[in-house]
Order: structure tokens, then C-alpha cells, then sequence
């Protein structure tokens, strides 16, 4: 497998998922597509993605805006995702259902460059929101 595309080659193995995989840059790995500029609306597909941290909010934003009511936009985010007064009013308009805590730190590698990176501070989390979902967010540790 190449340095990238392993949450697709995941759930590709599994063999229960249509994947469609894309990326702002030509990495080797799926479509070349900025996912900011998707501007199809009522889209019947899930999202799953690890977006950079500083477009974060957007892209939690964006995909809950173009995607179909009970469809799940997944992402893998630092923790601290759930500070911020900004975020505050996204979580308000759009609360997560669930959010998964890794109780391991996880090893991420920008540019999929993992010989760079032996070790990590950094707690991460998957944020799962399911659009249309009002109530209060389950968290749970994995």
C-alpha cells in the first residue's frame, strides 16, 4: 500500500463499502478533488476523512451542509476540537452523536511521512455526527 488512502484500503478490505477516495493534491492515492469545493447538495453517501486541523471546522461545516439528513460525516481530530467559542455554536447547530477517545495516542504523520514522526502527545478522537441528529453526544473510549 502506498503511504496513503489507508482509512479507504480499511474499509475497502472489508468489502461492505463503495469507496470513492480524493485528496487536494495528486498523492497516488484516489481523485484529485478539493473537498471544500463540493457543491452538490442532499449527497446520499457517508464521509469519513482526517482533514487538516486548520480547516477542521470547515470541513465538519461543509460536509454536514451538502450531505442528506441521517448520512454520518466521520472525522479524526485532535481533542481539543471540542474547545472554542466558535465551535461552541457548530456543536449547537450540529452536535456530534458520538465521539470516540482513543485512550492509546495515535501515531499520525502529516504527508503520510510516518518515518518523521516515532511518537505523539497529541490525543486524537473520531467525531461522528449523523445529519438531522439532535441530542446530547455519547462519548466513548476506544
Amino acid at each position: 500500500m502506498s503511504d496513503f488512502g489507508h482509512l479507504s484500503e480499511v474499509l475497502k478490505n472489508r468489502g461492505l463499502y463503495d469507496i470513492v477516495s480524493s485528496d487536494i493534491a495528486n498523492r497516488g492515492y484516489g481523485y484529485v478533488k478539493d473537498f471544500l469545493s463540493v457543491n452538490k447538495n442532499e449527497l446520499e453517501l457517508d464521509i469519513l476523512t482526517n482533514p487538516p486541523y486548520k480547516y477542521a471546522e470547515k470541513f465538519v461545516k461543509h460536509a454536514l451542509d451538502i450531505q442528506a439528513n441521517g448520512y454520518y460525516t466521520i472525522m479524526f481530530l485532535k481533542i481539543q476540537f471540542l474547545e472554542g467559542q466558535a465551535r461552541k455554536k457548530l456543536f449547537e447547530k450540529y452536535p456530534p452523536k458520538y465521539v470516540y477517545v482513543n485512550s492509546a495516542r495515535q501515531l499520525c504523520a502529516m504527508n503520510g511521512e510516518f518515518d518523521k514522526y516515532k511518537a505523539t502527545a497529541i490525543c486524537y478522537c473520531w467525531f461522528v455526527w449523523q445529519k438531522g441528529f439532535k441530542g446530547e453526544p455519547t462519548i466513548r473510549w476506544i
